[in-house]
């Protein structure tokens, strides 16, 4: 059980819990900065015209182009 919830997905992205958890804690942080900047920008159209785009534009970028990730395939869910 420990196994399943902890450690079997990090290691299919070749990854220790410790890197995984980094990588994913960097990525939940961003988006939640982008939310924010989305929901300023819904109530102010003036404000972070850009941020939520940017946000996802940027994490694109790294969820493609990680170092850690060289010559591996990105794993997506939709």
């Amino acid at each position: 059980m420990f196994r399943r919830l902890f450690l079997d997905h990090p290691a299919s992205v070749d990854e220790s819990y410790g890197e995984h958890f980094r990588v994913a804690a960097g990525f939940g942080v961003s988006l939640l900065i982008g939310a924010l900047g989305a929901f300023v920008h819904a109530l102010v159209p003036a404000f972070c015209q850009r941020t939520g785009s940017n946000t996802v534009k940027t994490l694109h970028k790294r969820l493609t182009r990680d170092p850690q990730r060289d010559g591996k395939r990105p794993e997506f869910e939709i």
